[in-house]
């Protein structure tokens, strides 16, 4: 048993004694099935937090040759399939976390090593253990780590599992560092895309927040498979928690979930798995507090970073993402690096792949998840300096309070300004861009509301519905917006299309409420009513 080489069972028998564990050994079912064939390459990328590191101690404990696994697995999903014990504890296994390299200390100056350096120690550190176990095959002193793997596999017919989590840490942390990251990606063609690999591979498994790197158009790996934030079926429930696990384990410590989805969901993939962070899962159920944990694990300054780049619609982009919007992007030209964006879409994309932003596959718009992220975009926007966006944020409190207190002409008032604030942005053609600013300028409603854009009601669809969250005293709001017609009007469709209709499981105070913009005048007018359900 080594550090790297068979390092055993304990990091898995970790996991299993905490508090909190969810059965994951579905993937091994997946790994199983693709051992020793062209499929058996496989990438899988999420941001921090996500549950990369432990699926990698998983597979490790599973397929270590140098342990006895089974009663680790017995009560586990894993132990009811046929193949079960057919690979249980079968191969040689090489386990590295790039972060172990990259941040050793060299003994003599203390200093951290150099990227390159770490490069040489992945080389040296994992052959010298090859040495200690295949002595009589590891005679020459001077070789590289995918040649000794090979001269094992042709000599006594071994396969490897190669296990590399954070694979991406030299491109995230040494983004300008073009020498030490060409010797690493070929220190990665040589164990998984050279010819003589097939020698010694029987699984390939990577973990990292960014995909592999792209030279043009082609992946520096393109014979890995690869499951990403962009594209993660069939693997999308194995890394992260489903809906269904989420909703177990609050309804398990009695907390409640729907306070938790509106904190923690909105990461959807392409069959409609809703995936959550697991870190933030466990802590508030650890905590008995649902707020915000996954963001402190990076800092604002890192999101402002981003956001704060000069590219051309970049700023519209996040305004509209921060008032419940959704964006058209292209994310075939991200390069998968920290450092070659050329557009708005490549920032848009590289935030997908940190968490930051949420895809959806289908109409190929990229949207924020949930509150827990909004909160996130909202420090950093304050950090950027957009003044008028902070001050709609701020604002959005009284224009509540004025809404709730019917306060027409002032609610009017409110909306007004955030329009004119953002004209260049959030300019108006039709209802359908009033709606997006008045999300941003009821900001703060998600404190006592859940939003429904375009809730089917009646004979037509609500605009915009606030319906109150569970506990909250509030009373439900129905938004009908009118562009170049009238407030009054629209405060005549709600009742004539019946729109209340969806609110009949809804019981307590109701305000109608009806916005119109004049395109002559440009000014705003606002009708409220009080209802009752």
């Amino acid at each position: 048993m080594g550090i790297y080489l068979n390092p055993g069972n304990e990091g898995f028998k970790r996991v299993l004694r905490s508090k909190i564990y969810v059965d994951k050994t579905g993937l091994l079912e997946y790994t199983n099935s693709v051992l020793e064939t062209e499929q058996c390459y496989i990438c899988v990328s999420r941001p921090r937090r996500f549950g990369k590191s432990i699926t990698a101690e998983m597979l490790v404990s599973y397929y270590d040759r140098s342990c006895d696994s089974r009663e680790v697995f017995r009560n586990l999903k894993i132990s009811g399939c046929p193949d079960f014990e057919t690979h249980l504890n079968h191969y040689d296994v090489i386990h590295v976390d790039i972060n172990t390299f990259r941040h050793r200390r060299n003994p003599e100056t203390g200093e951290e090593v150099s990227a390159l350096e770490a490069v040489g120690l992945f080389h040296s550190e994992i052959i010298k253990e090859l040495r200690d176990a295949y002595g009589d095959i590891l005679q020459e002193q001077y070789m590289d780590l995918p040649e000794a793997l090979t001269k094992i596999g042709k000599s006594t017919g071994t396969k490897f599992i190669i296990v590399i989590d954070e694979w991406d840490t030299i491109f995230r942390e040494d983004k300008h560092d073009e020498r030490a990251q060409k010797a690493y990606i070929n220190l990665l063609r040589g164990l998984f895309k050279d010819s003589t690999s097939k020698f010694f591979i029987a699984l390939g498994y990577l973990t990292g927040i960014l995909p592999i790197k792209k030279y043009g158009t082609e992946s520096a790996l393109n014979n890995f498979d690869e499951f990403t934030m962009l594209h993660a079926e069939p693997l999308a429930e194995y890394v992260g928690f489903t809906e269904k696990e989420a909703k177990g384990l609050y309804r398990e410590y009695e907390m409640d979930f729907d306070e938790a989805q509106k904190w923690y969901d909105g990461y959807v993939f392409d069959e409609g798995t809703h995936i959550y962070n697991p870190k933030s899962i466990v802590d508030s159920i650890r905590r008995k507090k649902i707020t915000s944990y996954w963001s402190r694990t990076e800092t604002y300054e890192s999101l402002k970073s981003y956001i704060d780049m000069n590219f051309d619609g970049l700023k519209d982009a996040v305004v509209q993402m921060l008032a419940g919007s959704r964006c058209k992007v292209n994310t075939e030209t991200f390069e998968n690096d920290m450092t070659s964006f050329a557009s708005r879409d490549d920032i848009l994309t590289v935030l997908i792949h940190l968490g930051y932003l949420a895809y959806d596959s289908t109409s190929e718009e990229v949207y924020i998840p949930n509150e827990e992220i909004r909160t996130a975009f909202a420090n950093a926007v304050q950090k950027c300096g957009w003044t008028s966006v902070i001050d709609a944020i701020k604002a959005s409190e009284k224009l509540l309070q004025d809404t709730w207190e019917m306060n027409e002409s002032a609610v009017a008032k409110g909306i007004q300004q955030v329009h004119m604030d953002h004209t260049s942005i959030l300019q108006y053609n039709d209802e359908n861009a009033m709606s997006c600013v008045i999300s941003l300028a009821y900001y703060h409603a998600v404190n006592h509301y859940t939003l429904l854009r375009e809730l089917p009601s009646g004979k037509g669809f609500a605009d915009i519905v606030f319906l109150p969250r569970k506990y909250s005293d509030k009373p439900a709001m129905v938004v009908e917006l009118k562009y170049d017609k009238s407030a009054v009007g629209a405060i005549r469709q709600i009742k004539e299309k019946k729109y209340l209709n969806s609110l009949k499981e809804y019981k307590g105070n109701l305000l109608l409420i009806g916005i119109n913009y004049d395109k002559k005048s440009k000014n705003h007018s606002c009708i409220i009513e009080k209802a009752e359900l």
